[in-house]
């Protein structure tokens, strides 16, 4: 049965069946689609996965539905946030608790479809890619047609971090971002709210890691049907992107990060406790 878990709690260490995907869903007063999400989610082409759903002090209801149905399933965690902190808390308490290879961020509102986990996965399976851009506008999938300010906002957003970070992005504002678990441990999140999307970026380029963008669907909400993001956040979204972009530029690592810096890393520091 599940067991639902403050923010506080942590695996253990040893993770003998460690899944190949840990779905990380932040939710805040989804009631209309939270089963809906994790039934998609878990009937995903993935072999084996788990999802980590953070809910972010919702006083909809959400809270007693993660407590039965689809939420008893064993793949599913549920970690509770005592209150609403935003987005960006949620995928940090989230990001920590992934016990997966791979990690990608799943909003709760079905926004996107989980049927694209495959191709988001394929560059990591594959070992060409570090993190992979889930690009709304990159063509591929349906696309539901809605607020053109908000495409031109999100399209103005990812040129302005690109010209910033000197990545060549056309969707940087979009939720689904997947990674090799360890490159997680290597960035320090601080945003709490949707400026950790700009804020992910600067820092996943800071790394010099290979970043591939594939083409997704999106089935966008509007505001009448509990579209949350605002003005206010593509303000907070520029002053990301400067916050934390022009010193991730400055600070480039010369050797770009790869996977078996993460693994070299552990063993130098098992070697130094045994000595």
């Amino acid at each position: 049965m599940l067991a639902i878990r403050p923010a506080s709690w942590h695996e253990p260490e040893t993770m003998p069946d460690r899944p190949t995907l840990s779905v990380v869903m932040p939710a805040y007063n989804e009631r209309a689609t939270i089963h809906s999400a994790l039934r998609r989610v878990l009937d995903a082409p993935v072999d084996s996965i788990e999802i980590v759903v953070v809910d972010d002090g919702s006083t909809d209801g959400t809270r007693e539905l993660l407590t039965r149905g689809v939420a008893l399933d064993p793949r599913v965690r549920v970690i509770l946030h005592d209150k609403n902190r935003g987005k960006g808390a949620a995928l940090r308490t989230g990001f920590h608790e992934a016990r997966g290879r791979f990690v990608v961020v799943q909003d709760a509102d079905l926004e996107y479809d989980p049927s694209d986990f495959a191709q988001l996965l394929e560059p990591l399976i594959e070992g060409r890619a570090d993190v992979v851009y889930g690009s709304r506008f990159a063509g591929g999938g349906a696309h539901r047609v809605l607020y053109y300010w908000h495409s031109v906002a999100n399209q103005w957003l990812t040129t302005v971090s690109n010209m910033v970070t000197d990545l060549n992005l056309t969707d940087m504002e979009t939720c689904y971002k997947a990674f090799r678990r360890e490159l997680l441990d290597e960035i320090h999140l601080e945003e709490d709210r949707f400026g950790i999307e700009p804020e992910i970026t600067a820092k996943v380029a800071q790394l010099g890691v290979r970043v591939y963008e594939v083409p997704i669907s999106y089935h966008g909400r509007t505001y009448a049907e509990g579209k949350k993001i605002g003005l206010k956040d593509a303000f907070r979204a520029i002053y990301c992107i400067v916050r934390y972009g022009v010193p991730a530029r400055a600070a480039r690592r010369p050797v770009p990060w790869r996977p078996d810096d993460a693994s070299a890393a552990s063993a130098e520091d098992s070697r130094a406790d045994v000595s």
